[in-house]
């Protein structure tokens, strides 16, 4: 079994000429993605290291010019499961929800969790299964349980989600 990863920051564009970068870090504290120690690129392949700067830009280790630093830019950053710290109880890493079954509140399925994203105001699940794709604000009045033992998510939708009929029901 392949251990898993989990994204934990992007590189941004270049700050400066000596190879500085802007962060987008998704983690509780951001400056906590220096200490993970090697990163790699979406392929894993790449092992970044990084300083973080008290102003919050990267340094990223052989990197020394703009030009460097700007190739690098867009590059996603992952660290494995292993290295990141246990969750407390009612916490748990967005990549968690990937892959738990959705279903409203009377039970009727929904679909599965096929990826979280965020987008600057907060992280949507993108449940469907056949039926189309559902953007689900991650609330908790649109998703108020979270059942990581038995792999799945209570989600009540808001008013301005349409949720298409079951098999064998009418449409309103």
């Amino acid at each position: 079994m392949t251990a898993q990863r989990i994204l934990v920051g992007e590189i941004g564009r270049p700050h400066g000429v000596r190879g500085l970068v802007k962060l987008r870090v998704f983690l509780t504290d951001p400056a906590s993605i220096g200490t993970l120690g090697a990163l790699t690129d979406a392929a894993g392949v790449q092992r970044i290291k990084l300083t973080v700067k008290a102003d919050g830009l990267g340094q990223i280790e052989g990197v020394a010019d703009r030009d460097a630093a700007a190739r690098l830019t867009g590059t996603r950053l992952y660290v494995e499961r292993a290295q990141l710290p246990p969750t407390e109880e009612e916490e748990f890493y967005l990549a968690d929800l990937v892959g738990l079954s959705a279903v409203t509140e009377a039970g009727a399925p929904l679909g599965s969790v096929r990826a979280v994203e965020e987008h600057g105001a907060g992280a949507y699940l993108v449940v469907g299964e056949g039926r189309g794709e559902q953007l689900i604000p991650f609330t908790r009045a649109a998703v108020p349980v979270v059942d990581l033992g038995a792999r799945r998510l209570v989600v009540i939708p808001p008013a301005e989600i349409i949720v298409p009929p079951q098999d064998g029901e009418a449409a309103a």
